[in-house]
């Protein structure tokens, strides 16, 4: 698979440990230098804003998305290739999907969260099919994956679609198991069509 943009979900703010702004700054800078655009909140603040200005001092194409009632408190970023203004977050999400091939998340909050699970259920239910991948910096994800992998063993996901929620610690281990990512059969195929 290639890529042509890739949305990242992050944190609007730092966190506790310099790692995860390293790594902020490592993916916006690495995927501007393998020609991949990056879609994103909008923001200038947090992770997402280091992601962004490294995209950007790379030379790479930043579009960022931003519901318009967020504009004076996520001090949008000011020199963006394209900064979207939406009217929701329902809004923001579909757009920063139907922008992008594929999706890495990066550490985060309930937002941040909320995107990644939104997007691997729109994957679940065969809404869409492109790859999704979470950057486990620092061990950030371990209780979320340790969270899947409970729910897959009590039966509430099936193996296909958990381990179509990539997880990696390394970036490039991560693009690459994304590059080779197959769309899981769509969990509605599990009931009968009535009518």
């Amino acid at each position: 698979m290639t890529f042509r943009r890739i949305t990242v979900f992050c944190g609007s703010r730092f966190g506790r440990q310099p790692a995860y702004r390293e790594a902020a700054v490592h993916v916006g800078r690495r995927l501007a230098e393998l020609g991949i655009g990056v879609v994103y909140g909008g923001g200038d603040i947090g992770l997402m804003g280091a992601v962004a200005t490294a995209a950007l001092e790379q030379g790479g194409e930043v579009i960022g998305v931003i519901p318009k009632f967020m504009i004076p408190h996520e001090l949008a970023h000011s020199w963006l290739t394209q900064l979207i203004e939406v009217d929701s977050m329902h809004e923001r999400k579909a757009t920063m999907a139907d922008l992008a091939d594929g999706f890495i998340t990066l550490p985060g909050g309930l937002g941040t969260f909320e995107e990644m699970f939104e997007i691997a259920t729109w994957n679940q239910l065969g809404i869409q099919s492109k790859p999704i991948g979470l950057l486990n910096v620092a061990g950030y994800f371990d209780p979320v994956v340790a969270l899947l992998d409970h729910a897959l063993d009590e039966g509430f996901v099936r193996r296909e679609h958990r381990l179509a929620l990539m997880v990696e610690s390394d970036l490039e281990a991560l693009v690459e198991a994304m590059r080779r990512f197959e769309a899981a059969t769509s969990a509605l195929s599990e009931y009968p069509v009535r009518g």
